[in-house]
């Protein structure tokens, strides 16, 4: 990364400046080196942040601020968003974790477009503390039937993110989806051990121990981006399972 080594180049040149044309003691020389050096870091990461902040905000700004009336508008402003955003790649060497943040960003809206493909190998070099893009990524792998990298990928993202409840529950909802369900249960409980008392993970885990589906709806659109479940399909089937109860209540009244 160009920010370590521009600080670090600076860094040495201010004690060698210190130490041997100045010769002042050795650890007055230190103490300004690394003065030196984390004040540049600082300033050069700030810059590129601000530089980068811009041009994914002005990405995204069209996306929520546009009304869209149809499908083909929708996807011309995702792609518009993609190609400004790649435009932020400029700045991958200069700080760390910039590439990650552009890459999950860039999956996340080919993800969204359902262009699952194109979304793969950008979501592959995302960002690991960015949950939301770690668990399409889980949930691509478990498309392909790739139930080991699908595991793997959202273990990593629960180490980076122990705190976000629908990971814990997307992580067990795609373990069912394989057809583990002692695996679920065990990733509900580690769920609940970070977030005690969470309602959604516990309601979910007794749905799975009574050996019934889990329930995602509680967690609303941010659940239904993952594209595992439409609320179409859900209102569908909770409008067979109203009929199937009304015809069954009439059988019992006969």
């Amino acid at each position: 990364m160009y920010n370590i080594i521009i600080s670090l180049l600076l860094g040495f040149a201010t004690y060698a400046v210190i130490a041997f044309a100045l010769k002042l003691a050795w650890w007055i020389a230190l103490i300004a080196a690394i003065v030196v050096m984390t004040a540049v870091f600082y300033l050069i990461s700030r810059i590129v942040m601000k530089k980068l902040e811009a041009i994914m905000s002005g990405a995204m700004k069209d996306l929520q601020t546009q009304r869209v009336t149809s499908k083909e508008m929708q996807i011309q402003l995702v792609d518009r968003a993609i190609k400004e955003m790649q435009a932020a790649f400029k700045y991958e060497k200069w700080q760390i974790y910039v590439g990650g943040q552009v890459n999950a960003s860039i999956g996340m809206l080919y993800y969204i477009k359902r262009d699952f493909n194109a979304a793969f190998p950008y979501l592959e070099k995302g960002f690991f503390k960015n949950w939301v893009t770690m668990g399409m990524l889980g949930v691509y792998y478990l498309k392909k039937n790739k139930k080991d990298k699908m595991k793997e990928t959202f273990d990593k993202a629960v180490l980076g993110s122990p705190k976000e409840s629908l990971l814990w529950a997307l992580y067990a909802y795609c373990l069912c989806e394989a057809g583990d369900i002692a695996k679920a249960k065990e990733v509900l409980t580690k769920g609940l051990k970070k977030l005690p008392g969470n309602d959604d993970l516990r309601m979910n885990l007794t749905l799975i121990e009574d050996g019934k589906k889990m329930k995602m709806n509680c967690y609303g659109e941010t659940w239904y981006q993952f594209h595992l479940e439409s609320p179409a399909s859900l209102q569908k089937q909770q409008q067979m399972a109203s009929m199937t109860g009304g015809m069954k209540r009439k059988v019992v009244r006969r």
